[in-house]
């Protein structure tokens, strides 16, 4: 199985729906139980063995790339990619701005998703296919969830208003060259389109899914993770990575 050693981190956006605490930094930057949204996510990357990480930055591009330089990680080597239409598009043009970067194995994640390092490894360790969603599963969903309709193990359609869904992604996806290279066609055919840049790039996911069938879903149930969109939001995932601090594996690694 091909070793995944690059990534790239979607972290343009400035979080509205998260003032005050997005006013002056990006979500990325928010602090978790003493690290930042975007720490979390780096250290849980190097653990599955990731050594580079692209950063797509753009509201407040200067915090990040002040809290990078101050970021020490042994083996991981980080940089950004500024994206200067953060403001009048949505992630999907921050994916087309890295396009260069889709040229072999990789991880894509949005940057609000912060989650526990076993999510990574397990996205890694999954079966080979050309395009893989992570995927959990929950008694019921609300608008606000990205939705996902599999059977089988094959992702048939992903989407905020589909009507038929049985889990939700993540945020968090793994792409073969080939899947990459299927991708990257996709994106620049979308980005073209009247609307183009303010589709988010699951919607392409969502395309290529209905028409070649070539995405697959990982499972992560049972592991924790969590998104940062909403005030509320922060009280649970500042609840859940303090509980991650307070494993024996974590306090013997420290």
């Amino acid at each position: 199985m091909p070793t995944v050693t690059r990534a790239i981190i979607l972290s343009a956006g400035q979080g509205k729906r998260l003032l005050p605490l997005t006013t002056a930094r990006p979500k990325c930057l928010i602090e978790l139980s003493g690290k930042s949204l975007l720490r979390w996510q780096l250290e849980g990357l190097r653990a599955a063995g990731v050594q580079e990480v692209v950063v797509v930055t753009g509201f407040k591009a200067e915090a990040v790339d002040a809290e990078l330089a101050a970021t020490d990680l042994p083996g991981l080597s980080v940089r950004t990619l500024f994206n200067p239409f953060f403001d009048v598009a949505d992630n999907l043009a921050s994916c087309w701005m890295a396009k260069d970067l889709f040229d072999r194995d990789l991880l894509l994640l949005n940057g609000d998703t912060v989650f526990e390092p076993a999510i990574a490894q397990r996205l890694v360790a999954a079966p080979p296919a050309e395009i893989t969603v992570t995927v959990d599963r929950k008694s019921s969903y609300d608008a606000d969830d990205m939705k996902v309709l599999e059977v089988d193990g094959r992702l048939q359609s992903i989407g905020k208003v589909i009507t038929e869904y049985n889990a939700e992604s993540i945020g968090f996806l793994r792409f073969s060259p080939a899947g990459a290279a299927r991708f990257v066609e996709t994106i620049d055919g979308v980005i073209r389109s009247p609307g183009g840049l303010k589709r988010w790039y699951l919607s392409a996911i969502d395309e290529i899914a209905r028409d070649s069938g070539v995405v697959t879903v990982q499972s992560i149930e049972g592991l924790e993770w969590g998104e940062m969109d909403f005030p509320a939001d922060y009280d649970s995932n500042q609840a859940m990575t303090a509980g991650w601090l307070a494993r024996p594996s974590a306090q013997s690694a420290a």
